[in-house]
């Protein structure tokens, strides 16, 4: 069943797009990430543009996450102050992110750029939670006491000022690295088409010190409104939101993020986080070879975009 997609000017079998929508949905609800990294290079090797995918994904994003966080708020598992507080600095970054977007679309690299983004960034957190995933199930094996990893008491994190008391994580930390955490998310979901769940989600743990039961929902908070941020901002500025591509990943999504939150309730956290990293990079791996593969087809967007 090809469906033809006016934005993207591809026709593409609307079963297949489905079928990834509820993949990435899955992923969403076990893992709390809008799963936007790895739908977006889904959505290249299909052969939709780099940047109708990055600003589609977005889109569905939205409501993957929408349907997940209403899983975590009937459990009590969303800090909204956290959520607010990274929220600000997501816009921010989110704003920033498509005013660079769309200079490089000006000078014809968007494309690359998204590319190399992503395999840049996906070896670097698979890796990382390939790594630290690999010891955690090391450590639960050889489980004596004590198998939680002990949080860090007193870190920079807590010596910096304009302090605020988040009491559903149990904080009281300077609101600055939240920020921080949010602009840089808002800038990879504008330039990347991702929610930055699989960025936010690390850096509340380790750096901001988060309960894990307390990170997922918190992160989906905060990446709806990124998200849908980013959405509007790309539909508006560069027109390049395929309505069509978005509905039919959206179904899948929404169905998929339900089925994943059970899921996710039923497996341990570092199996979870190994499945993940091993995806990742298997993801990563692609995307580079890619790149490495079509070198006549990049030479010739530079020239393309030089005229």
């Amino acid at each position: 069943m090809q469906i033809y997609l006016p934005i993207a000017e591809v026709s593409v079998n609307a079963f297949l797009l489905l079928g990834l929508g509820g993949m990435v949905g899955i992923l969403s609800g076990m893992f709390g990430v809008g799963g936007g990294f790895l739908m977006t290079p889904l959505l290249f090797f299909i052969g939709i543009p780099p940047a109708v995918a990055v600003a589609t994904e977005a889109n569905q994003i939205v409501a993957s996450s929408f349907s997940g966080v209403l899983a975590h708020f009937r459990r009590k598992t969303v800090d909204l102050k956290m959520g607010t507080v990274l929220l600000v600095g997501g816009l921010t970054g989110a704003a920033l992110g498509v005013v660079v977007f769309n200079y490089l679309k000006s000078l014809g690299q968007v494309d690359l750029l998204v590319k190399l983004c992503y395999v840049v960034f996906l070896g670097i957190i698979g890796s990382l939670m390939f790594v630290e995933s690999v010891n955690a199930i090391r450590k639960a094996r050889g489980a004596t006491a004590g198998a939680a990893p002990k949080r860090r008491q007193r870190t920079w994190v807590h010596a910096m000022p304009m302090k605020m008391r988040f009491r559903t994580s149990g904080l009281y930390i300077s609101v600055i690295p939240p920020l921080i955490v949010g602009v840089v998310v808002g800038i990879l979901s504008a330039i990347m088409g991702v929610g930055g769940g699989f960025i936010m989600v690390p850096a509340m743990i380790y750096l901001l010190g988060m309960p894990t039961k307390v990170v997922v929902g918190t992160s989906l908070f905060q990446i709806i409104f990124v998200t849908g941020f980013t959405t509007m901002l790309h539909a508006t500025t560069n027109y390049t939101v395929d309505v069509v591509l978005a509905v039919l990943l959206l179904v899948g999504g929404v169905i998929g993020a339900q089925i994943g939150t059970r899921i996710g309730v039923k497996m341990k956290a570092e199996q979870l986080r190994v499945l993940l990293a091993l995806m990742v990079l298997v993801v990563c791996g692609k995307l580079a070879l890619d790149l490495l593969l079509q070198p006549s087809e990049l030479y010739s967007l530079g020239a393309a975009g030089g005229h």
